[in-house]
């Protein structure tokens, strides 16, 4: 099986402890009490998440889809960098990296190069790609608080699981009768809920290069997934995004169902975001397979 290639002479598995101790750590759900309270709070961080990292990492900080304020622009930096997936500049710098060589020699994480199980989770795990090339993402980095983020990535996610813990130790002694926990919240709505989030995105690399349907001749294996559509909340429909990388909208059929568009949608009306970039009208036909 080859492996990606780089010019690093220390090369290894820097990163392969803090996911080894996130997955362990999920096996806490087994020490506290389920119900309502663990799967709402399990849920609300999952969508949370994966919106901060779907419109937020992605659909901003990597391909400008839309505009916002510096205020939210760092809500959404933060909250994802809460996902423990580290910062936008390090995510943003890689994935724009990935368009420029989808499924070449090149790309970091290719199923069709490296393998598949390079391409879902090996590739996070070397030392080498821990780095950040801020060359590829000069439009930010000249804003401090994300400089910030970009040196100091896991402190989010520290704060949260901090955050969650003393949150449901107070809804404990303020509502005993609902039956949470402080550990309850971190184990449901921290680890399992971020282990969770690291798959879906993570598959988008994998599966979505792997298995679906390709609507597009993008030149590489990008697939349009259903069950990814859903579960990613608009980024399984990764062939349609190949196909016009700037988009904020992925689903571009009307069944093909993006909640991350919709909210941007939302938050638009609100008057938190702007200019939403659209695919062009003839691209909903030009370039289809028959």
């Amino acid at each position: 099986m080859r492996r990606f290639k780089s010019n690093s002479k220390d090369r290894g598995p820097a990163l392969s402890l803090p996911l080894l101790f996130m997955h362990a750590s999920c096996a806490g759900v087994f020490f506290v009490k389920g119900g309502w309270p663990a799967f709402t709070i399990f849920a609300l961080m999952y969508v949370l998440h994966v919106f901060a990292l779907t419109a937020g990492f992605h659909r901003y900080f990597s391909h400008k889809s839309f505009k916002t304020s510096r205020t939210f622009q760092f809500i959404l930096a933060l909250l994802g960098t809460s996902a423990a997936q580290r910062d936008p500049l390090w995510w943003a710098s890689h994935h724009r990296l990935h368009h420029m060589t989808s499924d070449t020699a090149d790309d970091i994480h290719s199923p069709r190069q490296h393998g598949f199980w390079w391409a879902h989770i090996g590739w996070v795990m070397q030392r080498e790609l821990a780095e950040t090339d801020l060359s590829r993402v000069k439009d930010f980095a000249d804003y401090p608080e994300l400089l910030w983020l970009n040196r100091h990535p896991y402190a989010p996610a520290f704060t949260l699981a901090v955050l969650l813990l003393i949150f449901g130790s107070l809804l404990n002694y303020a509502f005993p009768k609902l039956g949470v926990s402080g550990w309850q919240f971190v184990f449901y709505g921290f680890f399992l809920s971020t282990a969770a989030v690291y798959h879906i995105t993570f598959c988008i690399n994998s599966v979505a290069h792997t298995f679906g349907k390709q609507r597009y001749d993008t030149g590489d294996d990008s697939r349009n997934n259903w069950i990814l559509g859903l579960l990613a909340m608009g980024e399984g429909w990764h062939n349609n995004h190949h196909r016009y990388s700037v988009c904020a909208r992925q689903g571009f059929r009307w069944w093909e169902i993006d909640l991350s568009y919709q909210l941007l949608r939302i938050l638009q009306w609100i008057g938190l975001v702007w200019d939403i970039r659209e695919p062009p009208k003839k691209l909903l036909t030009e370039g289809m397979r028959i």
